[in-house]
């Protein structure tokens, strides 16, 4: 009889053949499935299956809420083959529909938090967060995006970087400022002087010559926000890396409106770029930020001679 952790493993091989990476979803299965096995279960129940997913403390509801639907979703291929199986009810920690508006970094905090990246040890680390960030900030790059780059990836002469394999499946060419250019350059002149021999192909690395994971950059980068001074001003919400996506896509239309251009037919140029598999990813910065919304109003408003 197959063990939960072999069950878990056919279940992700499955749906990872189907197109689906589920990175996340699968650290979580297997977190779970060290706890059922710990609790002496060979199979799902719901009331464990709702302790496990209750764990963290301090979670918000949306994350208390994946946690268990990825339980609910493994649950359900299960008990095709064992009746046994209970598949945690759908009203049991249910997701809250309300998206929160993202935090929009200004351009000092950016700064910011490079400066104090700067001053990290050994240079190599420091030399990697600082162009990581910067990055992200000017392409709107997904973190998971930027570390799985790999050193062909990156084109100087044609000032591209071509994202592989992206969500969905997808994968993109995306086209950098000059200036970028010259960072990644800067950059990658550095990692090859101090890491001369890595031990992968990826454009970042760490100092152990490894392709960086998310733990290694998110826990340090809580760090740099508090060097830098930079925090959300509604507690208990905090600003994340992934802020800096969305504070590339709010600053590019603020741009074009401000320029006077026709920005929905720019849209999908923006969702493009992006990597937005759903034109309607690109539409919600319109109304997450608010200075978006004035602009849009006013330029409703010159179009429509002040009617309403």
């Amino acid at each position: 009889m197959s063990t939960l952790a072999e069950h878990a493993e056919n279940y992700l091989t499955i749906r990872r053949a189907l197109g689906f990476k589920l990175v996340g979803e699968g650290q979580l299965l297997a977190e779970f499935v060290a706890f059922a096995e710990k609790a002496g279960q060979r199979t799902i129940i719901t009331q464990l299956a709702l302790e496990w997913a209750r764990r963290p403390r301090g979670g918000s509801p949306n994350y208390l809420s994946r946690r268990l639907r990825a339980v609910r979703a493994f649950a359900r291929y299960l008990h095709a083959l064992d009746p046994a199986c209970e598949i945690p009810p759908l009203e049991l920690l249910p997701a809250s529909k309300y998206r929160p508006a993202p935090y929009i970094y200004r351009d000092e905090e950016i700064t910011a938090l490079m400066t104090a990246a700067s001053m990290l040890r050994p240079p190599l680390r420091a030399a990697t967060f600082r162009t990581l960030i910067g990055l992200l900030a000017c392409t709107g790059l997904r973190i998971g995006e930027a570390i799985r780059l790999d050193r062909e990836d990156f084109d100087p002469a044609s000032r591209l970087l071509t994202v592989r394999d992206s969500k969905f499946g997808k994968s993109r060419e995306v086209l950098l400022h000059p200036s970028t250019v010259d960072a990644l350059k800067a950059y990658a002149e550095i990692r090859d002087r101090l890491c001369p021999r890595p031990k992968e192909r990826s454009f970042f690395i760490t100092t152990r010559g490894t392709r960086p994971c998310h733990p290694t950059i998110h826990q340090p980068f809580r760090a740099l926000l508090d060097q830098a001074g930079v925090s959300h001003p509604s507690p208990p919400r905090r600003v994340r890396i992934h802020d800096l996506r969305h504070s590339f896509a709010v600053k590019t239309l603020l741009d074009w409106y401000r320029d006077g251009g026709d920005v929905a037919a720019k849209m999908p140029l923006l969702s493009t770029y992006m990597g937005h598999v759903d034109p309607a990813a690109t539409f919600w910065y319109l109304s997450a930020a608010p200075e978006l919304l004035a602009l849009a109003a006013e330029r409703l408003e010159q179009a429509t001679g002040g009617r309403s």
